[in-house]
């Protein structure tokens, strides 16, 4: 034998006597299960099963954690809007307007088949309460071409009421007119409520006006200015018993009570500017576009919206336009006679004004 193959067969022994050693260290200090341990393969670990993703609805849903919460989708052809809360009993708040070259937005339904005859019994808006089974509701949309809006030629009134009385014979002061008979004021939300009127919202009116969405034709908006008391008394309790939507104009430095129903939704009538001027015509015409913006974005905080305002006694001009606008305000309603048309001036809306005595059918006649 070689001393080479000598030296390997050495080189073995030894390497199997620590072997040999360590494996009895390891059976003095940790017991035979610990050895059993250390000679026993591993045995292989089994994955985790992945959990399947939530889908987007579900992951709003569960990010809400709110069973009120109800998520809503969009359906429709080109429609690309994703799906949003709601809170159900709650009116429906910021439903999207889509945009499309050559087309006016018909609108959203809770239905396919409502939604191609642009049914407005069917239609959905900022004027319903959120309904849906199993926190979740898929809305339908539609559109229509830009011409054949146009031609469908809709216009909407906006009824303009100021206080209210229970005496059928009306209030016997300078004032007489401004005050409709809440009798009057019943007859004219039940009409309004059971005969087929849509109720747009603002964001609707804007749009109209724009060309971007269709309103029916039998279409109506339900505003009161200055907020006074008899509206809180006496015409809020109507407003909510026919579940109309309604607009308060709040003059925000005499009051800025909290909404009294879902139905009502407070709007500027500036804070501070329902005032004579220098010349004895309002502040809105007297003041500069600066100083309307500054009032008007006190009023728009303390009202957390700026959306749209009435101008204090009807007074406006070019300034005030231009502060209304500085302010952020897209729309702004005047006293003017007239209903409000695909490009008519949103800075000057024209309303159909409400006095003591105008029944029924004096509404009837207005407005259909």
């Amino acid at each position: 034998m070689t001393g080479r193959a000598r030296l390997a067969i050495s080189a073995a022994a030894v390497v199997v006597l620590i072997a040999a050693v360590l494996a009895v260290f390891v059976l003095l200090r940790g017991g035979p299960d610990e050895a059993e341990a250390v000679a026993a393969p591993s045995p292989s670990a089994t994955p985790s099963p992945t959990p399947t993703p939530l889908t987007e609805i579900e992951q709003l849903l569960a990010d809400a954690d709110d069973p009120s919460a109800c998520a809503v989708e969009f359906t429709g052809d080109g429609i690309v809007d994703a799906p949003m809360l709601q809170t159900q009993g709650a009116l429906y708040a910021g439903l999207p307007i889509p945009a499309r070259e050559g087309m006016a937005f018909g609108g959203w339904y809770s239905a396919p088949d409502a939604a191609t005859a642009f049914d407005p019994a069917s239609r959905v808006n900022g004027a319903d309460e959120v309904v849906c089974e199993d926190q979740r509701i898929e809305l339908f949309g539609s559109w229509m071409p830009s011409e054949q809006n146009a031609a469908i030629g809709t216009r909407v009134p906006i009824l303009m009421y100021h206080q209210f009385t229970t005496r059928p014979e009306g209030e016997d002061h300078w004032l007489r007119g401004n005050y409709a008979y809440i009798g009057d004021f019943d007859a004219h939300m039940g009409h309004i409520a059971t005969t087929g009127f849509y109720l747009p919202t603002w964001d609707e009116l804007s749009a109209f006006i724009d060309g971007r969405l269709y309103l029916p034709p039998r279409s109506v908006i339900v505003t009161d200015d200055d907020a006074d008391q008899t509206w809180f008394d006496l015409a809020v309790p109507v407003v909510d018993a026919h579940g109309v939507l309604a607009t308060s104009f709040m003059v925000t430095a005499y009051r800025s009570d909290p909404a009294p129903s879902i139905h009502v939704l407070r709007r500027s009538h500036t804070h501070d500017m329902h005032e004579a001027g220098d010349d004895g015509q309002g502040r809105m015409v007297n003041w500069t576009a600066d100083e309307i913006a500054a009032d008007l974005n006190t009023s728009g905080d303390v009202l957390g919206v700026r959306e749209v305002i009435a101008y204090p006694f009807g007074h406006y001009n070019d300034t005030a336009k231009q502060g209304v606008a500085q302010a952020g305000y897209e729309m702004a309603r005047t006293i003017e006679p007239g209903t409000v048309a695909i490009g008519t001036d949103r800075y000057a809306l024209p309303v159909v004004r409400i006095d003591y005595g105008m029944g029924l059918d004096s509404l009837i006649s207005l407005i259909g």
